[in-house]
């Protein structure tokens, strides 16, 4: 989870919050106060921009600071670090104050490949940090963070994986009743270690060539589906992407591109559609009482629809709703923080089987918006055409159908289900040097489970191919009705 914290020079929290309250220090990421302040930066067109698909979302660390300056004058002149939480972490732990390449990469708009240009020359992994653009920060109005070699936003900068300190400090071992001198490394964002959980998840029988591997790794996206759904693909070489963050040089993958998509709200959108409809208390009393998810509960109540309404196939229950899932914005790949959600077809029916079936719509609808995304990648240069799904909303059998039978792809589910977690560990391994590099790591403890094919019944895709051309009307249609209510109060 990307988080920003703010500490003073002791290390203690300073708030972020209007309320003053310090132990309110972190922004989430989900938090877009700074809309205003992201367009007013993006207006100045820098070229580190180019690296973050086009544009600054208010969900990047920049427009988050900016806020803070503009609002809260205090604490601006009481912070000493601006952090990302898994950096925090990582300096608790071991005393380093060595950033991560991932984090200030993919939020900070560091430019790691002008890191690598000096690594090469000074033979160092532990450096002053070069790929800040000072220009950037000054323009922006926020130059007093790059005021002592940019102490205030991080001097070193390393990659993932790399060993920290002299491991865990004494203090911090004692704090989790560990020993200390374990190795910890530099951390990635949480979706990121899912990306490094998945990404070499290939079935045994695709895992005979060597050079195959290699190029296997290029066709695939990889989709972290938890509270927002995040879509990780890698390159060779750079492809700018407009409305998809990156290219992000060794942002995960050390030596590779990373091109980034993103759903803003995927898992939440699920909750707030289901907990606010009338039906739900008495879903959530069944699920309770039989020991299950609501999802299960909904699940076979589609399943039973299905059969009762003679549906040529579960998909068709449908039929007659549509939503646009913008309910936070749209992060990827029209890059819209404005854009709302929509749901086309409702009626006065209250009962579960019609929440079931907006349900249903919902789950549609984030599957239309990463087919959206992957369309994108693959007509700006990728070759994406296999799917590896972890997260909590990956463990959903209809939500990783439904993507399968919308996107046309199929989708390996990987054998450790908590990937997020096997990335971490990832880490920890090449730190204590168990691996000598991520991706031997990579391939050494990520393992395929089981594989997802889209429906072979054409009718289903004939379906989805006329539900998806109203999915992107209903975007259109969202701009023509701005436009009219712009002009009605101009």
């Amino acid at each position: 989870m990307l988080l920003v914290v703010a500490v003073d020079a002791d290390g203690s929290p300073v708030t972020v919050s209007c309320s003053g309250d310090s132990r309110r220090n972190v922004i989430v990421w989900m938090d877009h106060r700074a809309v205003e302040q992201a367009e007013r930066i993006n207006s100045f067109n820098s070229p580190v921009l180019q690296y973050c698909g086009g544009s600054l979302s208010p969900e990047m660390q920049p427009p988050k600071l900016l806020w803070v300056k503009e609002n809260l004058s205090d604490t601006w002149s009481m912070v000493f670090r601006w952090m990302d939480l898994s950096d925090w972490l990582s300096y608790r732990a071991t005393g380093d104050d060595t950033r991560s390449l991932c984090t200030t990469v993919c939020k900070w708009t560091y430019l790691g490949h002008a890191h690598m240009s000096q690594y090469n020359e000074k033979d160092s992994r532990d450096m002053e940090a070069c790929g800040w653009d000072d220009d950037f920060w000054e323009e922006i109005g926020l130059g007093d963070l790059i005021d002592g070699h940019h102490a205030k936003i991080g001097r070193s900068v390393a990659f993932p994986g790399h060993p920290l300190g002299s491991g865990l400090t004494p203090v911090a071992a004692k704090e989790l009743d560990l020993v200390a001198g374990i190795p910890v490394g530099t951390s990635l964002i949480d979706a990121h270690a899912g990306g490094v959980g998945v990404m070499e998840s290939i079935p045994l029988q695709d895992s005979d060539s060597e050079e195959l591997d290699k190029e296997m790794i290029l066709h695939r996206m990889a989709l972290v589906c938890g509270t927002s759904t995040c879509h990780m693909a890698v390159s060779r070489n750079k492809l700018f992407i407009p409305g998809v963050w990156g290219p992000f040089w060794s942002a995960m993958v050390p030596e590779y591109w990373l091109t980034e998509g993103g759903q803003s709200a995927t898992g939440a959108l699920l909750d707030h559609i289901i907990q606010n409809h009338v039906a739900s208390p008495i879903l959530a009393n069944r699920a309770a009482s039989k020991s299950t998810s609501v999802f299960d509960i909904l699940n076979k109540l589609l399943e039973s629809l299905m059969l009762d309404m003679k549906s040529p196939f579960l998909a068709a229950l449908t039929e007659d709703i549509h939503l646009l899932p913008d309910f936070h914005g749209n992060r990827s790949p029209i890059s819209d923080p404005k854009s709302k959600g929509v749901i086309s077809g409702l009626t006065l029916d209250t009962s579960e089987q019609q929440l079931s079936i907006l349900y249903l719509a919902t789950v549609q609808a984030i599957a239309y918006g990463t087919r959206h995304i992957v369309e994108h990648c693959n007509a700006n240069g990728h070759k994406i055409d296999t799917l590896l799904a972890c997260g909590g909303l990956a463990k959903n059998s209809l939500f990783i159908q439904e993507h399968a039978d919308i996107i046309g792809c199929p989708i390996i589910l990987p054998r450790e289900s908590e990937s997020v977690l096997l990335g971490a560990a990832i880490l920890g391994a090449v730190a204590a040097r168990k691996y000598s590099t991520l991706q031997e790591a990579m391939k050494a403890l990520n393992a395929a489970g089981q594989v997802i094919y889209p429906s072979s019944d054409p009718k289903v895709k004939v379906y989805h191919d006329a539900k998806y051309r109203i999915f992107r009307e209903l975007y259109e249609q969202q701009l023509s009705h701005r436009s009219i209510m712009a002009q009605a109060l101009a």
